[in-house]
């Protein structure tokens, strides 16, 4: 059975959420903060909690403050029904069906869904389902096991009173008996559809399983309270996934505390440590020179509180690299709340439960890549459970999944003046029109980074500096190609980074990507060698990665430009700025010391200036690029051969 959707009202922060459609796998709450992301996920964990004593809502402190006497004294007066505080409707599968089919055919159940409302006071609640009254008592009656004169009485029957009726006056035959104990237990129900919600529907219905940061082990306890609290009923939050963490370890926590066998007991712990290890490193990228181990013994007097008297069990975490032993709790609260949510899942699943995730924030703590490990985790390993979680982290969003997103806002919070209630409050949004923009920044920050990792960057990305150096490489690479000479491979993905003194960054955070093969071809001046030198020398790329323009006209400095004749370019200048500049530009006006054409123009036109509009180097490019039939025949071999051997030497880069 699969939650179809929900809609919370009158609770809190909201006063009405909206249908709030769910994904049959994951749905990701996203919102910034105090918007009620938690408040969504605490009321649906109520309805159904895996913990029965969560199962109730108290208007004393639920129901939205500024208005709860007013909806006390209405409801009191009659003025008003009863809030419906959740209303969850559920979807059914085919082993559903087949449950009640069993019983009164096929056609009892009408619908493929049903929906449960919630009201406040505890397990106070109401299930709407269609059944056929008739469809069922005529399966009932068509038992092979009845003689043909009771079939005949019984699908006469107008009521289930009149169905009783026929069967008591009947033999009381195996098959009569059994069947006038189901009847008499849907007369009491009140009607077929009663005895289907309570009997064979609302005991298939998965249970909330609801988890967040307090949910987090300490990594240690004794054994001898942890028992006793368990047996009572009385577990602490922490205590959840501990046992979690001692069963996934295959370890029972009874037999610890008795154990009289000191080889066997340290096998086992060592067991245990290894079979976690194999576990956690799996999905933890952050460190795999990491091993679990175990240590329990008896307590002694200066233990920490609680744990003096008794046996005391210790989750401790040993880095082979800096070879040390440090207690669970005390490693980095990313890696307790992943190690804590893994045992509390591994433990959940080990048991076959029938669940519904919850989880509010999830790997809040984690590094973005480790936020990237958590959602490979659930999709590998959740699969099997519905899965709803709140994020305000773009790293917490598959960005090839915004179908399962849904948009999480309270205007209120901003409002000036107070919102009417149709306007004020947590709505839940499945349409991103409606958003703000606080509420869309996760999603921009998760399309971002994919637009960031498919657009301008692949598997073999050359850094440029800018767009006017992209359109100049693929228009030139074309040309040569359609003369059967060497043209730069499609395989490189050129990256356009905005400057050089974005360079480093850029190729940093490429170069840090699994799988990334990363080269430059870059303008270069004095001032810039330093930088570029750092490039190689600070090992963020080997030195043939690290390619100039200079390394092909054979000059101290160049940029882009300088692959093209000067004369050339300055044609290009005059063609794209023609009426605009004071006089056409020639060859003989520039500083022939200037080694780079762009800086002996730029010094020209300061000293005579545009009649209107400035000067930029990316309106030349596009200029050759649109009238590059007309102009290649003009561009000189010299300048097809240093493109040329620029173009060999990076795809001799290529993996």
């Amino acid at each position: 059975m699969k939650l179809k959707q929900f809609r919370v009202r009158e609770f809190r922060s909201i006063w009405d959420s909206g249908k709030i459609e769910v994904d049959n796998q994951t749905t990701c709450f996203v919102g910034k903060n105090e918007a009620g992301k938690t408040t969504i996920l605490d009321a649906l964990y109520r309805t159904n909690p895996i913990r029965a004593k969560d199962a109730v809502f108290d208007e004393t402190y639920d129901y939205p403050k500024r208005e709860v006497e007013d909806y006390r004294f209405a409801v009191e007066k009659g003025e008003r029904d009863e809030a419906v505080v959740v209303s969850c409707t559920y979807e059914l599968e085919q082993n559903d069906f087949d449950a009640i089919s069993e019983v009164f055919g096929p056609k009892a159940f009408i619908a493929p869904t049903f929906t449960r409302d919630c009201y406040y006071g505890k397990n106070s609640s109401m299930g709407y389902l269609s059944c056929d009254e008739a469809a069922a008592r005529k399966h009932l009656a068509n038992n092979s096991a009845l003689t043909d004169d009771l079939k005949a009485q019984l699908l006469g029957a107008a009521d289930w009173q009149a169905f009783s009726t026929a069967l008591d006056e009947a033999e009381a035959t195996d098959a009569v008996t059994a069947l006038k104990s189901l009847v008499a237990k849907v007369i009491k129900s009140g009607s077929v559809r009663s005895y289907i919600y309570h009997n064979l529907i609302w005991p298939r219905v998965p249970k909330f399983l609801y988890f967040d940061e307090y949910y987090q082990m300490e990594g240690q306890a004794n054994l001898n309270a942890l028992i006793t609290r368990e047996d009572s009923g009385d577990l602490l939050d922490s205590d959840y996934p501990l046992i979690g963490l001692i069963n996934l370890a295959r370890l029972d926590h009874r037999k610890l505390v008795s154990t009289n066998n000191t080889t066997e007991l340290k096998n086992k712990l060592e067991g245990a440590g290894n079979h976690l290890t194999q576990r956690i490193v799996k999905y933890w990228s952050q460190n795999r020179h990491i091993q679990m181990r175990f240590d329990v013994r008896d307590a002694r007097a200066e233990d920490p509180e609680g744990m003096r008297e008794g046996v005391n069990v210790w989750g401790e975490v040993y880095d082979t690299v800096h070879w040390a032993t440090t207690p669970l709790r005390n490693r980095s609260r990313g890696f307790v709340w992943f190690f804590s949510f893994l045992a509390w899942y591994e433990d959940v699943k080990r048991k076959g439960e029938n669940v519904i995730l919850l989880l509010d924030e999830p790997g809040l703590s984690l590094h973005g890549r480790a936020q990237a490990d958590l959602l490979r985790y659930f999709d590998a390993e959740l699969s099997g459970h519905q899965l709803l979680y709140t994020t305000h982290s773009p790293f917490m969003i598959d960005s090839t999944k915004f179908g399962r997103v849904r948009i999480v806002q309270d205007l209120g919070i901003d409002a000036t003046e107070a919102l009417p209630k149709d306007e004020d409050g947590t709505k839940v949004l499945a349409n991103v029109f409606d958003a703000t923009d606080d509420s869309l920044f996760p999603l921009q920050g998760a399309l971002g980074y994919e637009i960031q990792q498919t657009l301008f960057i692949g598997p073999n990305s050359l850094v440029v500096e800018g767009v006017a150096d992209m359109l100049y490489l693929r228009a030139v690479s074309a040309q040569l190609e359609r003369e059967g000479r060497t043209g730069l491979s499609e395989d490189w993905v050129i990256t356009p980074v905005g400057g050089s003194g974005k360079v480093p960054t850029f190729v940093a955070m490429l170069g840090s990507q699994k799988g990334m093969n990363v080269a430059t071809l870059l303008d270069i001046q004095n001032s810039d060698k330093q930088l570029i030198e750092d490039l190689y020398k600070k090992k963020l790329l080997t030195k043939k990665q690290v390619s100039t323009y200079a390394d092909f006209t054979g000059t101290v400095e160049a940029d882009v430009e300088d692959m093209f004749d000067r004369a050339f370019y300055i044609d290009l200048v005059n063609g794209e700025f023609v009426g605009q500049l004071p006089e056409k530009i020639t060859k003989t006006k520039l500083n022939a010391k200037e080694p780079r054409t762009l800086r002996a123009i730029e010094a020209w036109l300061a000293d005579n200036p545009m009649k209107s509009g400035s000067f930029g180097h990316y309106r030349p490019a596009r200029y050759f690029t649109e009238q590059l039939d007309k102009l290649w025949p003009k561009v000189s071999d010299e300048t097809k051969d240093r493109f040329e051997a620029a173009f060999k030497h990076l795809n001799g880069l290529l993996r």
